[in-house]
């Protein structure tokens, strides 16, 4: 058994350790680019094909899969506000916004997160998602293509706007931003909405066409990217979370890895579904309508810059007639509450990885507890009690065996005395002795097997959920998603790891022995550079299994008490 359990310990470890290394090949450090000068996205690079004529309106235009057109390259281009001596700037601020934006396509140019400080000792430094400097652009463009290459207030076309301003005022739910473009008898408003409380931004384009003609227009929309390079390290854990472009397919999120040699020419088309850009607990995403297909594409300059794009169908608004196109903007935080009011499926973005299946129902528990509660600290430790409690059983009768080892001990150890020169004789002696004394080597196994999932799932969703981003507990621990910065809870934990391996069976080999004393060790080192709140957890699960296994021992010995009096 003692043999047994040491070898689990290095099974574990050598797991630990090729996650670890598929992790590196899965999300390598992005690979800093050569040339000192970071390049701007184009103003007037089309990275999509030519629509079709205005004729042919009734079907979307959809590349062709076997032969995807050429991406055009993007050349270096001073930023879009400045592309245009004539566009204007124009600030909007509601309860959760700065957002700053061109006349020049009404590009957002930057949005600020007035919620959200980077960081709870510099409150007025907010997170800023959209931002248009010289060293680090993050743009989302919009507009309109029309047919026949037509003039159409694409991305680079000027509107012109009622105010320099915008302010959502107090009692005040919606706030409305119009843009007008006019060419040629059609007069199209690119509307934004804001909403009170919400981080979703609806985007309309109100068509009026006072032509003679029928006028053919399809929406499109660029994430345009220069994202900072994020080495994986195990003192920063939020490192370790995706950073990059993302698509829905309509079934599921496909993470567009700008290493990956297979997305160098990405192009599709989907039904039901968006683009995102991904970051730890923030996302900006672009959702168009529903129940229409879309052409999807991704275009990679760098291993770190990239624009992810889609277009929609031609929609013809026929002469003295109106129409409407529309998509939906969500900028900021990963709240799966938010998430899921705007589009079903729409909470993959929090990306727990491979455990998703796992992560999703934990998360939910989390959240019904907090719900109650209002503190993430006290509803990990009361979710970790319904799981001790869920898996008893099963922990029960491990620590059942595990006490008859320990008050065996003695005996085993004589028998391993008695045939230290015959381990065929000792291998069969000693599970005979296990069948006699109704033990099961194997037991004390199986429960860590099976909690290891758990394990891991409260790991990602700690790390990545945005509701506990620098959620406090109590004192000083202000941000549970974090690591602890004194340290307390991994040597707390430490303590308690070196408190349950008294309590279980000790190896017989003093090498053994040795290997498992530095295990309480090894585990604080680790714990000290994770989430405060997975330290959390495991101290609750740890000290619940010593009360536990505490208990059996007292009740084994007294049983085994009893049987040697009669």
């Amino acid at each position: 058994m003692d043999k047994l359990r040491f070898s689990l310990w290095i099974v574990l470890a050598g797991l630990a350790y090729y996650l670890y290394i598929a992790w590196q090949i899965d999300y390598p450090p992005p690979k800093v680019a050569a040339t000192s000068a970071v390049a701007q996205p184009s103003a007037t690079a089309d990275l999509l094909p030519p629509l079709p004529s205005s004729g042919a309106t009734s079907a979307p235009a959809v590349p062709n899969a076997d032969a995807p057109p050429p991406i055009a390259t993007p050349a270096p281009a001073a930023t879009p506000a400045a592309a245009n001596p004539a566009a204007q700037r124009i600030t909007v601020r509601t309860d959760v916004y700065n957002i700053e934006l061109s006349t020049q396509g009404g590009e957002l140019l930057r949005a600020e997160l007035v919620k959200y400080p980077l960081d709870k000792d510099q409150p007025g430094k907010q997170v800023v998602l959209l931002d248009n400097t010289s060293d680090r652009y993050f743009y989302a463009r919009s507009g309109l293509r029309s047919a026949d290459e037509k003039s159409a207030p694409t991305h680079q076309a000027l509107y012109q706007a009622e105010a320099s301003s915008f302010q959502l005022q107090d009692g005040q739910d919606t706030l409305s931003v119009p843009l007008v473009w006019t060419n040629g008898g059609v007069t199209v408003t690119k509307m934004y909405t804001f909403k009170r409380g919400s981080y979703a931004i609806d985007l309309k384009y109100l068509i009026d066409n006072k032509s003679a003609n029928e006028w053919s227009a399809a929406s499109y929309v660029q994430l345009a990217r220069n994202q900072p390079v994020v080495e994986s390290s195990m003192l920063h854990a939020e490192s370790y979370a995706y950073f990059g472009p993302a698509v829905y397919t309509g079934q599921k999120i496909q993470k567009l890895k700008l290493t990956d040699e297979d997305y160098k020419n990405f192009t599709a088309t989907y039904t039901d579904g968006w683009i995102a850009s991904m970051q730890h607990h923030f996302v900006v995403a672009s959702l168009p309508d529903v129940g229409k297909s879309y052409d999807f594409r991704l275009n990679i300059d760098t291993p770190q810059q990239f624009t992810l794009m889609y277009r929609g169908p031609l929609v013809p608004i026929a002469a003295g007639a109106s129409g409407e196109l529309h998509e939906t903007l969500f900028i900021g935080p990963k709240l799966q509450s938010h998430l899921t009011a705007i589009r079903d499926r729409l909470d993959l973005v929090a990306d727990y990885g491979w455990l998703h299946t796992v992560a999703k129902p934990l998360f939910i528990v989390l959240n019904a507890v907090h719900s109650y509660i209002g503190n993430w600290g006290w509803s990990i430790i009361l979710v970790t009690l319904l799981i001790k409690a869920l898996f008893y059983k099963l922990t029960a009768s491990s620590g059942k065996s595990m006490a008859k080892m320990r008050e065996m001990a003695p005996r085993l150890k004589a028998m391993q005395d008695r045939y230290k020169d015959d381990r065929e004789a000792l291998g069969r002696a000693t599970m005979e002795f296990y069948k006699r004394e109704k033990i099961n080597p194997l037991a004390s196994c199986l429960p860590t097997l099976v909690q290891m999932p758990i394990w891991m799932a409260f790991y990602w969703v700690i790390l990545n959920s945005a509701e506990m981003r620098q959620a406090p507990f109590i004192g000083y621990l202000t941000d549970l998603s974090s690591k602890d910065p004194y340290f307390i809870l991994p040597i707390i934990l430490g303590v308690a790891n070196f408190m349950q391996f008294r309590l279980n069976p000790a190896p017989a080999d003093p090498v053994q022995a040795k290997v498992m004393m530095l295990m309480p060790v090894l585990m604080t080192g680790m714990m000290a550079f994770f989430p405060s709140g997975l330290a959390l957890y495991w101290i609750t699960n740890t000290g619940l299994s010593i009360l536990q296994q505490w208990h059996i021992n007292r009740t084994v010995a007294a049983e085994t008490a009893t049987a040697k009096k009669t």
